[in-house]
């Protein structure tokens, strides 16, 4: 009787013992999933950041096209109309090694003919030449672009774009708007989870989204760059806006 009692009495401690390790588990593995879970969770927020920036190189195409009778005709007609073009850039203060003149094209030349059907026919010989200008003196581009009209009105067979304005130095303006861009996605990140009581933790990754050079407050070239932005080309007043992309723990 005696070693019966003993012996309920043992498996009384053992049970006792058991739930209170089962139970320590179960708190131990909960407390771990808690931390878990907390540690999985995560907030994505895009940052911004732009500046003011400034052209500081113009490239210009003036285009030559004439037509002729004869092929050596239309390749004289095109030589004469380039040394206009050339004493028009010299007298607008240009010098010789800021322009190049591509080679001469020459081909048929065929107008458009309705009798009463359409149809093309060759009329001689189409000639043509462009002449690119690349110059740091942004003023003096400006300038030359409105003079030219008058060789146009002159009835010069020529064609003038209008100038492209570039940024040189694309690359260190970007490496400097990445890190405010990336400030700025903290700061979101930090109002966004606030309310919760919340804390941002370290940054899990990062993805640079888009890279543009705009004009300012105005249309914006539709040309994208090879940063997978806009790239306007238009203006010499400019800004430059990254975009970046970065995820946070959240403590």
């Amino acid at each position: 009787m005696t070693e019966n009692k003993s012996f309920l009495n043992a498996m009384t401690v053992l049970g006792l013992l058991l739930a209170i390790g089962m139970a320590s588990a179960a708190f131990i593995l909960g407390v771990q999933a808690k931390r878990a879970v907390v540690g999985q969770q995560s907030i994505t927020v895009k940052g911004l950041a732009e500046k003011p920036i400034k052209a500081d190189r113009a490239e210009w195409t003036i285009k030559v096209a004439v037509s002729h009778p004869t092929q050596a005709g239309a390749l004289q007609a095109v030589a004469q109309t380039r040394q206009v073009v050339t004493d028009f850039l010299e007298k607008q203060g240009f010098a010789k090694d800021t322009w190049s003149t591509d080679v001469e094209t020459i081909g048929p030349n065929y107008v458009d003919v309705y009798d009463p059907n359409y149809r093309q026919v060759q009329r001689g010989y189409a000639s043509r030449q462009n002449i690119r200008v690349v110059s740091n003196d942004l003023g003096k581009v400006q300038a030359a672009y409105k003079a030219v009209l008058q060789l146009r009105a002159d009835n010069h067979p020529i064609v003038a774009e209008t100038p492209k304005y570039l940024v040189g130095n694309l690359e260190d303006i970007k490496m400097s708007l990445i890190a405010d861009a990336t400030q700025n996605a903290r700061k979101r990140a930090v109002e966004f989870v606030k309310q919760d009581g919340a804390k941002v933790g370290v940054m899990k990754s990062a993805r640079q989204g888009t890279f543009s050079i705009l004009s300012v407050g105005g249309a914006n070239d539709d040309a994208s760059n090879s940063y997978g932005g806009v790239y306007d080309k238009s203006t010499i007043e400019k800004k430059a806006r990254v975009v970046v992309t970065i995820v946070y723990n959240i403590e």
